[in-house]
């Protein structure tokens, strides 16, 4: 599946592709044009310009003609073409599992077969399967409004997945779930997508903030920032090795961008921040350099250079002190001159007992000096 857009109100221009039988995770903070490239996929937003391809068939291709231009939709030689959501073979699994109230569960699954043709004995026998499947056979004859959260989103699973999708979206499935739920949806949906009863999984595009939803579900991740593909990769060298700000916060990292130098980073702002250079990384070239909070110790005077190893000396203000257990995490935002912000909001953090955040009076406002040894700090290479 190849999803291919520019919307330019949205300021997103992004190209992602999703062989068969991949899980790709779209990552990014909100308003990053997750959804609206999940919108385009499933034909409910066309763009100003694009392209969507799915075994083989276009499914929209519009270029320089308007938004309003319908005149090729059904696919006219040289015109735009815009199939109808209905006719994608596309399958969009959203954060509220959206059943037919009127319907029963097994109704509500059997919706899709119906819908493409089968009549209603083997629609439903289709649907008891899926229902089977998803472990909620028994509550077949109930309606929605009888169903918990879990069991409403394991029968939404079932209704996506009863339809035989060519390829299939998911809008965070565990948003709404509760603690308990949405560890057992997890399970549910990885266990689904690996084993599909056909033999041939379709292509599935999963948007989602928790990193264990990438973890346990995607092959690949893709990192969108400000409408743009900033970062792609396996899920688990996105998380140990980001490249991006959001996949940093997302992994519990610490970031800061720059270019590769002699023996670490050089921040935008001028910055040196001592660290051990992947293989791949050349002085000059953007890079990023990326380190633990728990790496990181926190002082109120300027540090003395260690004996062992360089150490990073980095002045920031205290923004948050958030209690994490036996530990304390310390967020605080670079002051100016120290490097380049970010973006608004805090950019590091720091994880400390309660008894030195005590001793060092950290409170929001307070001006501390975080110091990591070069050691722990690794440097990658970035996207340009």
């Amino acid at each position: 599946m190849l999803v291919d857009a520019v919307v330019a109100d949205r300021r997103v221009s992004a190209r992602v592709r999703v062989p068969p039988g991949e899980v790709v995770a779209l990552l990014g903070a909100n308003g990053a044009g997750k959804s609206t490239l999940l919108g385009v996929a499933a034909g409910l937003l066309r763009p100003d310009r694009g392209r969507v391809e799915l075994d083989g068939r276009v499914l929209l291709s519009v270029g320089t003609s308007g938004p309003d231009d319908t005149s090729a939709a059904a696919g006219a030689p040289g015109g735009p073409v815009d199939v109808p959501p209905h006719r994608r073979g596309v399958a969009l699994l959203a954060q509220e599992a959206l059943l037919f109230p009127h319907l029963s569960v097994l109704d509500n699954v059997a919706f899709g077969p119906r819908a493409a043709g089968a009549g209603r004995r083997a629609a439903r026998q289709s649907a008891q399967r899926w229902l089977e499947r998803v472990d909620v056979a028994h509550l077949a004859d109930r309606r929605p409004g009888q169903l918990s959260g879990g069991q409403a989103q394991r029968v939404a699973v079932a209704r996506a997945l009863a339809a035989q999708p060519r390829a299939l979206l998911l809008d965070e499935p565990m948003a709404a779930l509760d603690v308990a739920a949405a560890p057992e949806v997890r399970q549910l949906l990885r266990r689904v997508l690996s084993a599909p009863p056909t033999g041939s999984a379709p292509p599935v595009l999963l948007v989602t903030h928790d990193p264990l939803d990438a973890l346990a579900l995607a092959d690949r991740a893709v990192v969108l920032d400000a409408g743009r593909v900033v970062e792609e990769g396996p899920v688990r060298e996105v998380l140990a090795q980001p490249r991006s700000a959001f996949a940093a916060r997302l992994a519990g990292l610490d970031l800061l961008a720059g270019t590769a130098a002699s023996g670490g980073l050089l921040t935008a702002a001028g910055h040196p921040v001592a660290g051990v250079l992947d293989p791949g990384c050349r002085p000059g070239e953007p890079a990023v350099a990326v380190f633990s909070p728990a790496a990181v110790a926190v002082h109120r005077d300027h540090p003395a250079p260690g004996a062992s190893s360089p150490r990073n000396a980095l002045a920031v203000t205290v923004t948050a002190v958030e209690p994490r257990g036996a530990l304390v995490r310390v967020r605080a935002r670079l002051e100016a001159g120290a490097a380049e912000a970010l973006e608004a909001g805090p950019v590091l953090a720091a994880d400390v007992t309660a008894a030195s955040a005590a001793d060092l009076d950290l409170v929001p406002g307070a001006r501390v000096w975080f110091a990591v040894k070069a050691a722990e700090v690794a440097v990658h290479a970035a996207r340009r």
